[in-house]
């Protein structure tokens, strides 16, 4: 457990997801003016907290192993995986699950049927996953810069 504590490429991975889930919060209390701490647990929006995860463990791995190394291959090619999905497949599954709840709510209005709604914001666009790799790779450069230089 004391390696994990010290292991700046877990706790920048983790400190990009936070940030990214901090901006969300703070972004969706401007507009609704609720605090709702639920954020934190939701996929979708900007930026994109997986995005900057994977993308500051990507750069982190680089910054301390190299960006030659096999490590930084790996995940390199982890994180563009992990942003294709968030741009295509989940964003898909959002598209559809929105088209879902809109044939539920016109049943609805004309039977008797479940109000169970699907999760919408499964994906991100494009220009979401662009703001995650941004925020990780910059969250990873400056996490180095104070505390990776063994």
């Amino acid at each position: 457990m004391d390696s994990l504590a010290r292991n700046i490429c877990f706790w920048t991975a983790f400190s990009a997801w936070m940030f990214a889930q901090m901006v969300k919060l703070i972004s969706r209390c401007a507009t609704t003016r609720r605090l709702d701490f639920r954020i934190f647990v939701s996929t979708g929006g900007m930026p994109s907290a997986h995005s900057a995860m994977v993308c500051a463990l990507a750069t982190q791995v680089g910054l301390t192993t190299g960006f030659g190394s096999p490590l930084f291959a790996v995940t390199a090619a982890f994180a563009s995986v992990v942003m294709f999905d968030a741009q295509s497949f989940r964003r898909a599954a959002g598209q559809q699950a929105r088209l879902l709840n809109q044939m539920v709510d016109e049943l609805f209005r004309e039977h008797r049927l479940s109000e169970h709604k699907l999760a919408e914001l499964l994906g991100h666009t494009r220009l979401e996953v662009f703001g995650g790799m941004v925020t990780g790779v910059l969250m990873a450069m400056l996490i180095h810069a104070w505390f990776g230089r063994h």
